[in-house]
């Protein structure tokens, strides 16, 4: 609406103003979520998660907002920080991938002494699995588990939150109290097709336990290849009230032929 004052002389009435820099974030947040969005559903390089990763920072360095991620956390820094994310076309697991490039598990910067604790993160970012908050999930229900490069459809780093199958859960529940808890032993028999070694830790969260330094101590011969190298870590319930995490390895993957998706199941509710 315009309003007239005098003769010749026309003027907007009172509207909010919008400054450059508003109008350049705006257009940018818009450009950001576009560009999400885009390489999450017809991106099929390999390099489109880490597009996703990027348009998340982007947005939270001009909205303080994680869309289209579920949550960006950079409190220490882009190098050592993270997002949480729902996979496109998913409704259960969850991904964590961090905030620098780091292509796979193969970075040998994930075993350094002070490498961030991605693991432990994830485990935290478990409370996005939950629909029912009144039903809280149970640990023995939750894994947390990385391809290696020949099963993984992505360059960049990510971390699979998710639910166990029942399958699963009953397997683990059942090798868990056997395996020691300072080294690693075969399980002797495949799980979900994967021939994986195991080792089980007495502690009610994962910080200070880096799953994959301690799968290159276990597996120190420089001739192993480490883009083989699948992880799995699962929370459990163990007798006497103890609580506790299953850790799994496994460098016979080579084909690719499975991957962690293999024990994740399609509902939260099987986490409780």
């Amino acid at each position: 609406m315009f309003t007239t004052r005098r003769a010749g002389a026309i003027r907007p009435s009172r509207i909010p103003r919008l400054t450059a820099s508003r109008i350049v974030a705006l257009v940018c947040i818009g450009a950001t979520f576009a560009f999400a969005a885009q390489a999450a559903i017809t991106d099929a390089s390999r390099g489109a998660l880490w597009k996703v990763v990027q348009a998340c920072l982007i947005s939270h360095r001009l909205t303080g907002a994680a869309f289209p991620c579920l949550e960006v956390n950079v409190s220490s820094g882009n190098d050592r920080g993270y997002v949480i994310l729902r996979p496109p076309f998913s409704s259960s697991d969850l991904i964590l991938s961090p905030t620098r490039r780091i292509v796979g598990v193969e970075d040998p910067s994930l075993e350094a002494l002070d490498a961030p604790n991605y693991f432990e993160d994830a485990w935290n970012a478990r409370k996005f699995l939950e629909d029912a908050p009144s039903q809280p999930l149970k640990r023995d229900g939750v894994v947390l588990a990385v391809n290696s490069r020949q099963s993984r459809t992505q360059d960049q780093l990510h971390i699979h939150i998710g639910c166990l199958k029942s399958s699963a859960r009953r397997t683990i529940q059942a090798f868990a109290p056997a395996l020691p808890t300072d080294r690693w032993v075969p399980l002797g028999r495949p799980f979900h097709g994967l021939e994986f070694w195991g080792r089980l830790f007495l502690e009610d969260d994962l910080a200070g336990v880096n799953p994959f330094r301690l799968a290159a101590e276990g597996w120190p011969n420089s001739s192993v290849d480490r883009s083989q190298l699948t992880i799995a870590v699962a929370g459990v319930q163990l007798p006497y009230g103890r609580e506790g995490f299953v850790l799994l390895a496994s460098f016979q993957n080579t084909r690719g032929e499975h991957s962690v998706e293999d024990f994740l199941v399609g509902s939260a509710r099987s986490c409780r």
